[in-house]
């Protein structure tokens, strides 16, 4: 097996402004014509770097943060080669609501090359799956679970596939999840283009990725875990139960749309009630929903029905809305490498964002995990109205106040992930 460090790397380059525009990539004439159409002018860094090594054939490994155009940065050099050559693309999201996402980001591009396009995901008729997929779709977005059930009904033929992308690859390969990508990619023909893009690439996902690349590029854009410039962040620490009040003082302050994060979909269920007594509107958004009541909170969200939507982690990775004023960290999350996911889902795209999050006297190694790896220490504030507190350092006394729930985080952490994992991936 290759040894990742002998991936050959593209230097970063700053988080800026990308190229002037899309010409000189080596785009199609056809293609730029639809970027100009749908008025994409300018391309953003990640897409500036791996385009033009996309359609040159490589296989890439791109580190960005959400929010920077990564789908665009595959979606483009897939139309472009599946208009030279037979064949179909391929791509793998961890998410139902990410991988419709993706599928519409196609769409723009696709239909004029008259490639139809299939998604594949659980909480969908597959009925209606099977019949999309006998017409012969050039390109296939799909959830893990659904694909592998669609593979072996022989619905879906994976020796068809040219280039395949794994989407949020970090997510998708961890969590206990790695043997569904290792049997996919077993069935998936040796000679093929592979893509994974995500904001942070663990070392053991890029061991995983060793096995199954060529000669990987890593494209790494700002290094794992880089948090966007525009994005402002402040941390309060205050007792569990004076959460809500905190919560609600933020609301008044904050007029726009607000995303909130919660560790479990219980405690999600109860926020989102708490949240509808202060006389805000609310959605939710977990496992627990079904995929229509997921995608009418996330609809609602977008036009603004809601103010605020209340979600678990696993489902906020298929939430892609611009504008989002204030991304709050109820809970912190249990894997640090959650919280660039989160308050990523702010400033997007070039827009300015606030991240607040919320932290227990209890919690000082969680926090000290997440600044171990944004490389930078959370600013503190206190709110005039709320009692501040300060961490609890010592050892014993930290294991002696923590709850039991605390004290065994290490199993907790992989059973939950585990059990929300499985509902999203099919």
């Amino acid at each position: 097996m290759m040894n990742p460090k002998a991936f050959n790397k593209v230097e970063p380059v700053e988080n800026r402004h990308g190229a002037s525009s899309f010409y000189g990539l080596g785009i199609a004439p056809k293609i730029l014509d639809i970027l100009e159409r749908i008025k994409f002018k300018v391309p953003t860094p990640i897409q500036e770097k791996a385009i033009p090594l996309a359609i040159q054939g490589k296989d890439i490994i791109g580190i960005a943060q959400t929010g920077t155009g990564k789908t665009h940065s595959f979606a483009i050099p897939m139309v472009q080669l599946l208009a030279q050559k037979k064949g179909v693309g391929l791509v793998l999201a961890p998410t139902r609501e990410l991988a419709i996402q993706i599928d519409e980001a196609f769409q723009g591009i696709a239909d004029a090359f008259a490639m139809k396009t299939a998604c594949l995901i659980g909480g969908a008729p597959i009925q209606d799956q099977i019949t999309a997929l006998r017409k012969n779709p050039r390109i296939v977005i799909a959830t893990p679970g659904r694909l592998i059930d669609h593979m072996g009904q022989w619905n879906f033929l994976p020796e068809q596939v040219v280039m395949l992308v794994l989407d949020e690859a970090d997510r998708m390969l961890d969590m206990g999840f790695a043997p569904q990508i290792d049997k996919i990619l077993r069935f998936l023909p040796a000679a093929r283009q592979t893509m994974l893009f995500s904001a942070t690439i663990p070392k053991e996902i890029m061991v995983i990725a060793a096995k199954h690349m060529k000669l990987p590029v890593s494209v790494e854009i700002v290094p794992s875990g880089t948090t966007a410039d525009n994005i402002t962040q402040e941390l309060f620490i205050v007792k569990r139960e004076a959460k809500p009040r905190l919560l609600s003082k933020l609301l008044a302050q904050y007029k726009g749309a607000v995303l909130l994060f919660s560790r479990t979909k219980h405690n999600a269920r109860k926020i989102t009630r708490s949240i509808k007594d202060m006389g805000y509107s609310a959605a939710e958004i977990h496992s627990n929903r079904s995929l229509n009541q997921r995608r009418e909170a996330l609809d609602g969200f977008k036009s603004g029905r809601y103010k605020v939507l209340v979600a678990t982690d696993i489902a906020a990775r298929g939430i892609d809305v611009i504008g989002i004023e204030l991304v709050i960290n109820y809970d912190l999350p249990e894997d640090a490498g959650n919280y660039v996911h989160r308050i990523g889902r702010t400033a997007r795209a070039g827009h300015h964002g606030h991240a607040v999050s919320f932290a227990t006297p209890e919690q000082s190694r969680d926090v000290r995990d997440i600044e171990k790896l944004i490389r930078s220490t959370l600013p503190l504030s206190k709110h005039p109205d709320i009692s501040q507190e300060k961490f609890i350092e010592s050892g014993d006394a930290s294991s002696q106040a923590k709850p039991k729930r605390y004290q065994n985080r290490g199993q907790n952490k992989f059973h939950r992930a585990r059990n929300e994992n499985k509902k999203f991936y099919r």
